[in-house]
């Protein structure tokens, strides 16, 4: 057994994944930056906490690192070359591989280097420049938004109408409402199509296999409805190299392997029967897709981290089926608001119906209160009447982002059909969960046979 040090050196996002790793065996430590203070206590009660990173160095064995930000700052990647330029064995990125998140033009032109096919993209800096593109060349085009604001979702626009008019009112909105936060964005051409990202995890000489195929959902609301979120559940399996790794990820396997990266690569696509056009990078852990991805792992991920962050196959053995996991969330997500989530979410107990499933669940703003400690209540006795020896769940930090209900099967309708049994599982009240996650795979957007799967196969991408 390793020790492996989990670090959050921005918002803390892999407290499950650490708990997950110190029930294997493993000793484990997890620190969280003081960038957001009331989200310290995350993961309190489930996993031992750091309270100076550099300062375990020497005790860990293994240093992971959760996302690409130190702050408002990148920073992860250069710290994660740096450990490892002093020996030490690190999952994390790259100055390079932050960069691809980071800077959406930098990531067409590496895509295009390493002869990807992309979609005709343009950024521009002005608002009035934008407008007067679109309307001097008419076309659906998606917007996103460059800055400080590229990582709220809700901000990203898909357009509509054929002239292109719905997304120059949208640019004029958001030079009023946000341009003093914008410093630019990209305007790149709508293709409609199956939208699916490829993941694979490198040990630094390149991608070690299964490799995974994923659907995001996005939408706070079933059918696409609504605000984008980070995410509010995700559909995947695994499978040996396949078309669509070999049009994406395959082609900058050279270049990953000389930057030396370390962990999760994700390119999310849109596909037609004419090509793969890759959208957007994620150079680290998905969320929740790294706790639907190890839901689906039989090697234990803690293994996993120590093979691939010194250099070895891990030889990972998955699950042959599909996996589905839905996110349970409770107001103000996907908004902040803190006098909401002061009335309604903050430290509200974590109540399930079955208790004796309590560990299948995947924690994210969670934190266990041991029993006698004062907090939101006097007691450790939930709505259900239960009471727990070893403390109760409660919803901690400030998103409203609760739990991840996770589902495996030898068909995706199974794997969906048992995520969902134990989303109905959880009493919080306010809580909620979109209804819809994995039905893309079966029927289009029109609840018509002919999902995702089918057309991904009749493409020959499979």
């Amino acid at each position: 057994m390793s020790n492996v040090l989990f670090c959050s050196l921005d918002a803390p996002l892999i407290a499950d994944i650490a708990w997950r790793v110190e029930r294997e065996g493993h000793d484990v430590r997890y620190f969280i930056s003081d960038h957001h203070p009331a989200e310290r206590e995350i993961g309190d009660g489930f996993v031992t906490k750091s309270e100076d990173w550099r300062a375990d160095l020497e005790w860990a064995d293994v240093v992971v690192f959760d996302d690409i930000w130190d702050g408002s700052d990148l920073g992860t990647g250069k710290i994660a070359e740096e450990l490892r330029a002093d020996g030490h064995a690190v999952v994390g990125g790259t100055e390079l591989t932050d960069r691809l998140e980071d800077d959406r033009g930098f990531a067409m032109e590496t895509l295009e280097a390493c002869g990807v096919a992309t979609l005709p993209h343009r950024e521009f800096e002005r608002f009035e420049a934008g407008i007067e593109f679109v309307r001097e060349n008419p076309a659906p085009y998606v917007v996103k938004p460059l800055g400080e604001v590229q990582n709220v979702k809700r901000l990203l626009y898909v357009g509509r109408e054929d002239d292109g008019s719905d997304v120059v009112s949208v640019l004029e909105a958001y030079e009023k409402a946000w341009g003093h936060r914008m410093k630019g964005f990209q305007l790149q051409r709508r293709v409609e199509g199956v939208e699916v990202a490829i993941c694979g995890f490198c040990n630094g000489d390149g991608f070690v296999e299964p490799i995974n195929v994923n659907f995001e959902h996005k939408k706070l609301f079933p059918s696409n409805i609504g605000p984008s979120t980070g995410e509010m559940g995700t559909s995947m399996f695994w499978t040996d190299r396949c078309p669509l790794f070999e049009q994406t990820l395959g082609k900058l396997e050279p270049l990953l392997a000389e930057e030396g990266y370390v962990g999760s690569m994700d390119v999310n696509c849109i596909v037609d029967a004419d090509g793969v056009y890759p959208l957007e990078f994620t150079p680290r852990f998905g969320y929740p897709a790294i706790y639907i991805q190890e839901e689906g792992m039989e090697t234990p991920i803690g293994e996993f981290f120590v093979a691939i962050a010194n250099g070895r196959d891990p030889d990972l053995q998955v699950h042959s089926g599909y996996q589905v996991g839905v996110r349970v969330c409770m107001p103000p997500f996907p908004y902040d608001d803190e006098k909401l989530f002061d009335e309604t979410t903050r430290n509200a107990p974590v109540a399930l119906d079955d208790d004796s499933v309590r560990e299948t669940y995947h924690i994210e703003d969670v934190k266990r209160v041991p029993v006698g400690e004062s907090d939101a209540t006097d007691d450790t006795e939930d709505v259900t009447g239960a009471v727990y020896p070893d403390g109760q769940w409660r919803v901690a930090g400030t998103s409203g982002i609760v739990l991840v209900a996770t589902g495996t099967g030898e068909t995706m309708r199974e794997a969906q059909e048992r995520a969902y049994d134990r989303a109905r599982n959880v009493l919080m009240p306010n809580c909620f969960y979109r209804t819809d996650i994995g039905d893309r795979w079966h029927t289009d957007a029109s609840d018509r046979p002919g999902g995702d799967g089918d057309r991904l196969q009749a493409w020959g991408y499979l």
